[in-house]
Protein backbone atom coordinates (compact mmCIF):
# COMPACT_ATOMS: atom_id res chain seq x y z
CA UNK A 1 0.00 0.00 0.00
CA UNK A 2 1.31 3.52 -1.00
CA UNK A 3 1.20 5.85 2.19
CA UNK A 4 1.80 9.64 2.40
CA UNK A 5 2.32 11.28 5.51
CA UNK A 6 1.79 14.82 6.62
CA UNK A 7 2.74 16.04 9.98
CA UNK A 8 0.64 19.13 11.06
CA UNK A 9 2.71 21.34 13.29
CA UNK A 10 3.40 25.40 13.75
CA UNK A 11 6.71 24.75 15.14
CA UNK A 12 8.11 22.03 13.03
CA UNK A 13 6.97 24.04 10.55
CA UNK A 14 8.78 26.74 11.25
CA UNK A 15 11.70 24.50 12.11
CA UNK A 16 11.76 25.32 15.72
CA UNK A 17 11.43 21.93 16.22
CA UNK A 18 12.65 18.49 14.79
CA UNK A 19 9.38 16.05 14.03
CA UNK A 20 9.50 13.05 15.79
CA UNK A 21 5.68 11.86 15.05
CA UNK A 22 6.31 11.95 11.23
CA UNK A 23 9.53 9.59 11.19
CA UNK A 24 8.01 7.63 14.26
CA UNK A 25 4.55 6.67 12.22
CA UNK A 26 6.77 5.90 8.77
CA UNK A 27 9.29 3.64 10.99
CA UNK A 28 6.23 1.59 11.81
CA UNK A 29 4.24 1.51 7.95
CA UNK A 30 7.81 0.39 6.97
CA UNK A 31 7.78 -2.37 9.56
CA UNK A 32 4.64 -3.43 8.19
CA UNK A 33 5.98 -3.37 4.68
CA UNK A 34 3.59 -0.54 3.12
CA UNK A 35 5.32 1.69 1.14
CA UNK A 36 5.82 5.42 2.46
CA UNK A 37 5.25 7.68 -0.79
CA UNK A 38 6.05 11.00 0.29
CA UNK A 39 6.13 12.72 3.50
CA UNK A 40 4.76 16.62 4.31
CA UNK A 41 5.23 19.23 7.39
CA UNK A 42 2.52 21.87 7.30
CA UNK A 43 1.43 24.66 9.90
CA UNK A 44 -1.45 24.32 11.82
CA UNK A 45 -3.75 26.14 8.62
CA UNK A 46 -7.00 24.32 7.45
CA UNK A 47 -6.31 25.66 4.06
CA UNK A 48 -2.54 24.33 3.96
CA UNK A 49 -4.16 21.01 5.11
CA UNK A 50 -7.16 20.53 2.98
CA UNK A 51 -5.24 21.62 -0.21
CA UNK A 52 -2.62 19.32 0.26
CA UNK A 53 -5.31 16.24 1.35
CA UNK A 54 -6.68 16.96 -1.53
CA UNK A 55 -3.82 17.34 -4.30
CA UNK A 56 -2.63 13.78 -2.39
CA UNK A 57 -6.08 12.01 -2.77
CA UNK A 58 -6.88 13.49 -6.11
CA UNK A 59 -3.74 12.29 -7.92
CA UNK A 60 -4.94 8.64 -6.97
CA UNK A 61 -1.52 7.20 -6.28
CA UNK A 62 -1.69 7.14 -2.60
CA UNK A 63 -3.78 4.91 -0.81
CA UNK A 64 -3.51 5.98 2.47
CA UNK A 65 -2.60 9.19 3.93
CA UNK A 66 -1.75 9.97 7.75
CA UNK A 67 -1.91 12.93 9.33
CA UNK A 68 -0.42 13.23 12.52
CA UNK A 69 -0.99 16.06 14.68
CA UNK A 70 -3.77 18.56 15.27
CA UNK A 71 -6.25 16.58 16.55
CA UNK A 72 -6.23 18.05 20.07
CA UNK A 73 -8.96 20.30 21.52
CA UNK A 74 -5.98 23.58 21.15
CA UNK A 75 -6.88 26.72 19.75
CA UNK A 76 -5.16 26.10 16.66
CA UNK A 77 -5.89 22.51 16.55
CA UNK A 78 -8.00 22.01 12.83
CA UNK A 79 -6.84 18.75 11.61
CA UNK A 80 -10.04 17.03 11.61
CA UNK A 81 -12.11 19.70 10.34
CA UNK A 82 -9.59 20.03 7.55
CA UNK A 83 -10.29 16.84 6.67
CA UNK A 84 -13.74 16.72 7.11
CA UNK A 85 -14.22 19.66 4.83
CA UNK A 86 -12.03 17.72 1.73
CA UNK A 87 -13.74 14.64 2.65
CA UNK A 88 -16.42 12.37 0.47
CA UNK A 89 -17.17 9.63 3.58
CA UNK A 90 -16.18 9.28 7.05
CA UNK A 91 -15.11 6.14 8.58
CA UNK A 92 -16.22 6.71 12.05
CA UNK A 93 -15.56 3.14 13.58
CA UNK A 94 -11.92 3.59 12.83
CA UNK A 95 -11.61 6.71 14.44
CA UNK A 96 -13.35 5.27 17.96
CA UNK A 97 -11.44 2.11 18.27
CA UNK A 98 -7.98 4.31 17.73
CA UNK A 99 -9.28 6.51 20.48
CA UNK A 100 -10.86 3.41 22.55
CA UNK A 101 -7.30 1.84 22.48
CA UNK A 102 -5.84 5.08 23.34
CA UNK A 103 -7.43 4.79 26.69
CA UNK A 104 -5.98 1.42 27.49
CA UNK A 105 -2.43 4.09 27.63
CA UNK A 106 -3.72 7.50 29.20
CA UNK A 107 -7.67 8.60 30.11
CA UNK A 108 -6.58 11.88 27.86
CA UNK A 109 -7.16 10.15 24.68
CA UNK A 110 -10.82 11.23 25.05
CA UNK A 111 -9.22 14.36 23.84
CA UNK A 112 -8.07 13.48 20.48
CA UNK A 113 -10.63 14.28 17.92
CA UNK A 114 -8.77 12.79 15.02
CA UNK A 115 -11.19 11.27 12.34
CA UNK A 116 -11.04 8.59 9.47
CA UNK A 117 -12.37 9.43 6.10
CA UNK A 118 -12.21 9.04 2.64
CA UNK A 119 -11.89 10.88 -0.69
CA UNK A 120 -11.55 9.84 -4.13
CA UNK A 121 -10.28 6.19 -3.37
CA UNK A 122 -7.81 7.45 -0.51
CA UNK A 123 -8.42 7.10 3.14
CA UNK A 124 -6.99 9.17 5.20
CA UNK A 125 -6.52 8.64 9.04
CA UNK A 126 -5.97 11.96 11.68
CA UNK A 127 -3.78 10.51 14.22
CA UNK A 128 -2.35 12.43 17.51
CA UNK A 129 0.80 14.65 17.56
CA UNK A 130 2.84 12.56 20.14
CA UNK A 131 4.97 9.39 18.24
CA UNK A 132 3.43 7.23 21.04
CA UNK A 133 0.02 8.48 20.33
CA UNK A 134 0.51 8.33 17.02
CA UNK A 135 2.01 4.87 16.41
CA UNK A 136 -0.49 3.30 19.00
CA UNK A 137 -3.38 4.93 17.01
CA UNK A 138 -2.37 3.63 14.03
CA UNK A 139 -1.94 0.48 15.50
CA UNK A 140 -4.95 0.40 16.50
CA UNK A 141 -6.44 0.28 12.94
CA UNK A 142 -3.51 -1.36 11.16
CA UNK A 143 -4.53 -4.63 10.32
CA UNK A 144 -8.06 -3.34 8.95
CA UNK A 145 -6.13 -0.83 6.78
CA UNK A 146 -5.45 -3.63 3.32
CA UNK A 147 -9.02 -4.78 3.55
CA UNK A 148 -10.13 -1.18 3.68
CA UNK A 149 -8.23 0.21 0.19
CA UNK A 150 -9.57 -3.15 -1.30
CA UNK A 151 -12.99 -2.33 -0.36
CA UNK A 152 -12.52 1.60 -0.91
CA UNK A 153 -11.49 0.42 -4.46
CA UNK A 154 -14.11 -1.41 -5.19
CA UNK A 155 -13.43 -5.23 -4.28
CA UNK A 156 -16.69 -6.95 -3.04
CA UNK A 157 -17.12 -7.92 1.25
CA UNK A 158 -16.92 -11.11 0.64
Amino acid sequence: MNVAVITVSDTVARGERQDASGPAVKARCQELKFTIVSSHVVPDDSEQIQKLLSELSDERSVDIILTTGGTGIGPRDCTPEATQAIAERLVPGMAEEMRRKGLEHTPRAILSRGMAAIRASTLILNLPGSPQGAVESFDAVAAQLPHAVQIIHGARHD
